[in-house]
């Protein structure tokens, strides 16, 4: 197949500074409602993925996600978001953006570009054989992200690419490539929009199903997260209400004395030493 930018071609609308608001929003969710078929097509690949990442986490991987501009910033709030959800240490899942941290509120210029920047960072991480690598690019031609692959594949490390171009030069250098073509942007190329909900969507897919087989789930409940706030302690005491029949003060002190859910069961049920 010939590599084509469909992320890049005409919109399927025509004069948008012509429609009225309503218009606007209709055919912006007519569009949005594609997303998800397209993520659904994928769920093979996002499986597999899955699959070699949770045995690799087990034996002391990581995830590292690769990404410039929205793709970027995508990885660093899906990685930033583990800790809290799920209470594992922020060295397991690390979100890495052309730029550094400067990008993730302002663009810096040309840092996506630069072939060799991406596997420099890597490099600082000592990515090895049980880590796994996924480059997150709408285009699929990142240089930044291209180039991280290339080098974490020719050392060992599990390397997969999520983009929204079929055949695109990223899924070339990943072992497992997800590909959900979404169609043009409403706005022609504005890959903020349907590919990056595309990308959010197929992230929560990994990092979700990944902390579940890890054991980081109990029943449907985060029984690890962190206890950062009140209505998170407030969501903790309910759930050793409901686990354990405790009164709202009683479960409320056994949460705020182990620190998650997990813990105040299990030392619940193990009684004291």
């Amino acid at each position: 197949m010939t590599f084509q930018k469909i992320t890049e071609t005409e919109s399927l609308y025509k004069n948008l500074d012509k429609m009225s608001v309503h218009e606007l929003l209709d055919c912006i969710n007519k569009e949005d409602r594609k997303v998800a078929e397209a993520v659904y097509a994928e769920i093979p690949s996002i499986e597999k993925l899955v699959e070699e990442i949770v045995k690799r986490m087990k034996m002391g991987g990581r995830i590292f996600y690769m990404g410039a501009g929205t793709s970027g910033r995508l990885g660093v709030l899906d990685a930033s978001e583990i800790p809290p959800t799920y209470g594992m240490p922020g060295s397991l899942v690390i979100g890495l953006i052309a730029g550094g941290d400067t990008a993730l509120r302002n663009p810096v210029e040309a840092a996506e570009d630069d072939m060799e920047k991406g596997w420099e960072e890597l490099m600082e991480y000592s990515v090895n054989k049980n880590d796994t690598v996924i480059g997150i690019a709408a285009s699929g031609t990142t240089p930044y992200v291209i180039g991280a692959l290339r080098k974490a594949r020719e050392n060992g490390a599990l390397t997969a690419s999520i983009s929204c171009n079929p055949e695109s030069p990223v899924s070339k250098e990943a072992d497992i490539s997800i590909e959900p073509v979404v169609g043009p942007e409403f706005v022609t190329g504005s890959t903020r929009m349907k590919s990056g909900t595309a990308q959010k969507l197929v992230l929560n897919m990994i990092s979700t199903a990944v902390m579940i087989r890890l054991g980081r789930v109990k029943g449907n409940r985060m029984v690890n997260m962190q206890l950062t706030n009140s209505k998170l302690v407030d969501r903790g005491t309910r759930m050793l209400m409901d686990e354990l029949r405790l009164d709202y003060e009683q479960a409320r002190h056994l949460l705020l004395l182990h620190h998650t859910v997990r813990n105040a069961i299990d030392y619940y049920r193990r009684g004291p030493e």
